[in-house]
């Protein structure tokens, strides 16, 4: 088509961007594994022998042993700090790349006054210059409630580390040696918190032991949390506007039949952002540090590398990773030339073709087993488009799926909409509703696909219902209905890893393949990710590939966690994220 032929053709703009996100990525891991470097060798030079040599209380200009262990303690902490930051210089933060130039003076300070060996010093010096010099590719701005947070957090980490050691040096004075005093108990509480002994003497070791793995444990805890908050990306509320909303409509009218996952964009925890033209969107949604698009582009394909740039520009100005679950493999080829990434099969969608669809034949065996089953069961089904539905009825079936559930959301991110039977919303969604004895006892749920076009989003019955073959009867009914609807085509569930599976158990395969498939049916007994890809191949699918399009290898275990996060399976606990959101 001449679209494509065009949208091969990149612009002076899209060159010039590519070129410098290539700077940046190439400026970003030489800065990245300098900083590395440099912490490590700080590290080394207080613990090699060879090196620790140098660093003795008189070399300290007549300082103290308690300061000159103090000292060592600061230089360890900033070596290891130092090593810490190349997670946030990695992603250009401008707040990390402060840090690190901060961390880099005290260190070169501590070098000259300390006389360390000569190596570690002219690393740091070489990593400081290095920073200064590549300023302006540090731009990933962080959390607005980071500095705070992190005072606070620290603070809180200290105060408490203070308050227990101190209150154990009170409570147990028979532990001590001699009767020290009060001012004695505050210094060698406040000095645990460094991994310094203070000048409280013990009588039993194990207590000595005690106060200072406490007090250098809540040190610890307060620099390291205080360097998450301080650090971490900023994760916005998803919110979809209004306005936003309305935009994404207008692509889908024009563009709607170009994706099967484009109505899902108009979940109402997703963000968009627009290609400048207007012409494109890609909407997403920021878990964990992660920009979770799904699907393709929206809108018209010439559009789709202003949109493409546009979000990986914001991914870079917040330091969130990019990482784009579900698009086809057309849209994988734009995501690779357009930003540079990669991509890996992740699956594939099952389609069904309507008009060659049907429940005769020995491949429709077990399904038109299961179908006569359940209608002998007494078990009927309604098919309609939600604007059809009148608002009771919906109103009802919603208290019922959210009974169903036996929790606020259901499980899905980039094949599910969010919300079920809302006729204002999505009027053109069609509701499959199967009933016994006049109960209702499961539902499927489709959104449009163009104008043409259907793909599941719910799939739900009563957990009391005892039948098998529910599901079957639904969705040989819906296809069914599909001609009085005007819908040539109807995408089911997506099925991960489906080929790996299929590969697992064909003839000849090797032992790679068969173990990779033993692995998968393990899993399934977690996740259905077996169970998934044999209903979809009953109903006779043509099996389209879906990928994962991501950054950096190095990036897959953080997005697999966010991505389990955001379709339900898992990922950080609520506890933790109320405590996030609220500090």
């Amino acid at each position: 088509m001449t679209s494509g032929v065009r949208a091969d053709r990149p612009t002076t703009a899209a060159v010039e961007g590519r070129f410098a996100r290539f700077r940046g990525r190439r400026v970003a891991r030489a800065v990245t594994w300098a900083a590395r470097v440099a912490g490590l060798l700080t590290v080394l030079s207080l613990l090699t022998p060879l090196l620790r040599k140098r660093l003795q209380p008189a070399t300290w200009f007549g300082l103290p042993p308690e300061a000159t262990l103090v000292g060592t303690v600061v230089v360890a902490t900033l070596g290891v700090g130092l090593m810490m930051l190349a997670t946030g210089l990695r992603r250009r933060k401008r707040r990390a790349w402060q840090l690190a130039v901060v961390a880099c003076v005290l260190l070169i300070a501590s070098h000259v006054v300390g006389r360390h060996a000569v190596v570690p010093t002219v690393v740091v010096m070489v990593l400081l210059a290095g920073l200064l010099l590549t300023r302006r590719e540090f731009t990933a701005l962080p959390d607005p409630v980071g500095p705070l947070a992190a005072v606070r957090v620290v603070v809180q980490m200290l105060v408490g580390g203070f308050v227990t050691v101190l209150l154990l040096l009170l409570v147990r004075p028979s532990l001590l040696v001699g009767s020290p005093s009060l001012e004695d108990r505050l210094a060698h509480a406040a000095l645990s918190l460094v991994g310094v002994s203070g000048p409280v003497r013990f009588e039993a070791g194990w207590f000595d032991d005690l106060t200072a793995v406490l007090g250098l444990t809540f040190g610890v805890a307060a620099v390291v949390l205080g360097g998450y908050f301080l650090l971490r990306s900023v994760e916005p509320r998803p919110a979809l506007t209004e306005d936003d909303g309305a935009r994404i409509r207008e692509l889908l009218a024009r563009h709607g039949r170009a994706d099967s996952l484009g109505y899902f964009a108009l979940r109402r925890d997703k963000s968009v952002v627009f290609s400048p033209s207007g012409k494109a969107a890609v909407a997403y949604r920021v878990v964990a540090g992660v920009a979770l698009a799904s699907g393709d582009p929206l809108g018209d394909l010439e559009a789709w590398p202003g949109a493409i740039t546009e979000f990986l520009a914001r991914c870079r100005r917040y330091g969130w990773v990019p990482a784009v679950l579900g698009c086809s493999e057309a849209g994988a080829r734009v995501w690779l030339r357009e930003g540079g990434l990669d991509a890996l099969e992740l699956g594939d969608e099952a389609v069904v073709d309507v008009a060659t669809f049907s429940l005769q034949g020995r491949s429709m065996r077990t399904v038109r087993q299961a179908v006569s089953r359940i209608r002998r069961a007494g078990y009927e089904t309604t098919v309609r488009r939600l604007r059809d539905v009148p608002a009771e009825e919906l109103a009802t079936l919603r208290e019922l799926v959210a009974r169903w559930r036996g929790g606020p959301a259901e499980r899905g991110f980039s094949m599910a909409l969010s919300r079920v039977a809302d006729g204002v919303a999505d009027p053109e969604a069609v509701l499959v509703v199967a009933t016994a004895e006049g109960e209702v006892r499961g539902l499927l749920q489709f959104v449009p696909w163009g104008t043409e076009g259907l793909s599941l989003d719910i799939m739900i019955r009563d957990p009391a219902v005892p039948e098998n073959g529910l599901n079957e009867l639904l969705i040989a009914d819906l296809l069914g209905a599909c001609r009085g609807l005007g819908v040539d085509r109807v995408s089911l569930n997506f099925a991960v890893f489906r080929s790996a599976l299929e590969r697992g158990e064909k003839i000849g395969a090797g032992p790679v393949a068969r173990l990779w498939a033993r692995l998968l049916r393990t899993a399934s007994r977690w996740w259905q990710i077996e169970t998934l890809y044999r209903f979809n191949a009953r109903f006779g699918p043509a099996w389209v590939p879906r990928f994962l399009v991501f950054d950096a290898v190095r990036d897959l275990p953080r997005i697999a966690v966010a991505a389990f996060e955001a379709e339900g399976y898992g990922g950080r606990p609520p506890a933790l994220l109320r405590l996030l959101r609220r500090t």
